[in-house]
């Protein structure tokens, strides 16, 4: 493999959700990544979750998979494994084991509770997690129920991409003369620092702790989304004067005085109707005319089908086939150490 993590070697227990997420990253930056799982149950293949990895069947509920694994960790760079606290010990395979293998392996633990505290125990998903951590709160409209963001928060922003980062960081530690270590990654803490604006914003009475009322959370009618005449919907984020005026000017509204005031909340609610009403009078490709491109800070609001063909993701190469089935690329992108494109698991 090709990329800034090549030479890198991982071997991964086999999961769901944000273990195979941090995987799937970590590959796809050019780390080896031998992933470990049961008898008759590798990953599917067709998901970007499962791909440009090693398969490696073992049966670690006899001591001869136990000791197969061991042995592959011996010679690993780093470990991934999203089990219950205490799995991995009971199976013969905990840090204090394999560290003494391999002093150098970065040990990196992917839980939503984490490794110690109240709940470690109890089982969750990203829904609960990021319950705790204050982000499901933040997430909906004025007067409504918390609206989960899907699994971005905690399963993935929180969980497996903290838990790259986690990685990358102690290899690096131990790549440039430290020792190995765990990585002890916990969705609610990684879905709480991903609150860190937010969270400073109240510190400083900048936001008020309601949902919707806020100027990111769909409170202001300069940043939220609008349904179209077509049934569909674009999005504008037009915070900065300038770009508020050329949102002004594009729609029509350069002399309508009320909108004279965009940062007073208390006119927020009757300009949103405002502009509710005028979104409704033409398609979403007739405003993408109008206002895609420019510094509106507009774009249309497009579905998992329409994303692959948009002219910039295309142009990107942002989705790309993996035999047969349409991906996400690789992210972020490098000029030198440019990753392999990514392939099936085998």
């Amino acid at each position: 493999m090709a990329g800034p993590l090549a030479g890198i070697h991982i071997i991964e227990f086999a999961g769901i959700g944000p273990g195979p997420f941090c995987g799937m990253m970590l590959a796809d930056q050019g780390a080896t990544v031998t992933v470990l799982h049961r008898p008759g149950k590798a990953p599917d293949p067709r998901l970007a979750l499962s791909r440009s990895r090693q398969l490696v069947e073992v049966d670690l509920k006899s001591p001869q998979g136990i000791e197969a694994a061991r042995e592959l960790v011996k010679n690993a760079d780093g470990l991934i494994e999203g089990f219950r606290p205490g799995v991995m010990e009971r199976l013969g395979l905990g840090p204090d084991i394999l560290l003494e293998d391999n002093p150098q392996l970065v040990y990196g633990r992917m839980t939503g509770w984490g490794q110690y505290g109240p709940l470690a125990a109890a089982a969750g998903h990203d829904i609960n997690y990021i319950s705790i951590s204050g982000a499901l709160h933040a997430f909906g409209r004025a007067g409504e129920k918390p609206t989960p963001p899907v699994n971005m928060v905690g399963d993935f922003g929180g969980g497996g991409m903290m838990l790259a980062l986690g990685m990358v960081s102690a290899l690096l530690h131990a790549k440039t003369g430290g020792k190995g270590q765990v990585v002890d990654c916990a969705m609610t803490d990684g879905s709480a620092a991903l609150m860190a604006m937010i969270f400073d914003f109240h510190n400083i009475g900048q936001w008020q702790d309601d949902r919707g009322v806020n100027l990111l959370d769909t409170g202001a009618h300069f940043y939220d989304t609008y349904e179209t005449a077509d049934g569909k919907f674009v999005s504008i984020g037009s915070i900065e004067p300038q770009f508020y005026a050329q949102l002004r000017q594009v729609a029509g509204l350069a002399d309508d005085e009320d909108f004279d005031a965009q940062m007073d909340p208390r006119k927020w609610s009757s300009l949103k109707e405002k502009l509710t009403a005028l979104f409704k009078t033409k398609t979403r490709s007739q405003w993408c005319e109008l206002m895609e491109g420019t510094d509106i800070c507009f774009a249309p609001v497009l579905s998992l089908t329409e994303a692959k063909q948009h002219p910039h993701n295309v142009a990107r190469e942002t989705f790309v086939d993996v035999d047969g089935m349409m991906q996400p690329a690789p992210a972020p992108r490098y000029s030198v150490t440019v990753p392999d494109r990514p392939r099936r698991p085998g």
